[in-house]
């Protein structure tokens, strides 16, 4: 079997919301899908993309992908990837694809001059939590993840009027 890691073209976008939803599917959070095709393509391939996506093919059929951006470590004052999403269709497994992946995104990461490579797991995916640590991947136990998301981040940025004008970008 031929694997393939690839940098995801525009044409794949309909491949790549599939398999956003498919991998809803296996977290069982299908139901907080509200990706919409259209939309993800501008933030992928757009004139300013903010996001960037590896395609995992096995014998040329696309079967997995990593979606990632980049972050920024204050404390190493260089920029790091952060993997959002990383899935292997179930039939696809035990292939090496997802080290394969993890691995590309590692060298892009040293190619890039990045500082490290860094993403969440569900506390219940013990099965990935032992490939991960397999890898020398290290679970970040004294960090809480925080979220602000739909009316309390609008309610958030009314507390400081006309914020988002004065961060849009431009520096007069």
């Amino acid at each position: 079997m031929t694997t393939t890691i690839r940098p995801a073209r525009a044409t794949d976008l309909p491949l790549i919301a599939t398999l956003i939803r498919e991998l809803a599917e296996y977290e069982h959070l299908a139901h907080e899908v509200r990706m919409d095709e259209a939309v993800l393509g501008t933030y992928l391939f757009g004139s300013r993309p903010m996001a960037e996506v590896l395609i995992a093919d096995l014998d040329d059929e696309p079967v997995g992908f990593a979606l990632f951006f980049h972050n920024f470590s204050t404390f190493e004052g260089r920029p790091g990837i952060y993997l959002e999403d990383l899935f292997v269709r179930p039939q696809a497994r035990r292939h090496g694809l997802g080290k394969a992946l993890l691995a590309a995104l590692a060298a892009l990461a040293l190619e890039r001059n990045c500082a490290r490579l860094e993403w969440w797991v569900l506390d219940w995916n013990a099965s990935s939590i032992a490939f991960y640590k397999s890898l020398g991947a290290q679970p970040m136990d004294e960090w809480t993840v925080m979220r602000v998301d739909g009316a309390a981040l609008t309610q958030l940025a009314a507390a400081q009027p006309g914020a988002v004008a004065r961060y849009s970008g431009d520096s007069s």
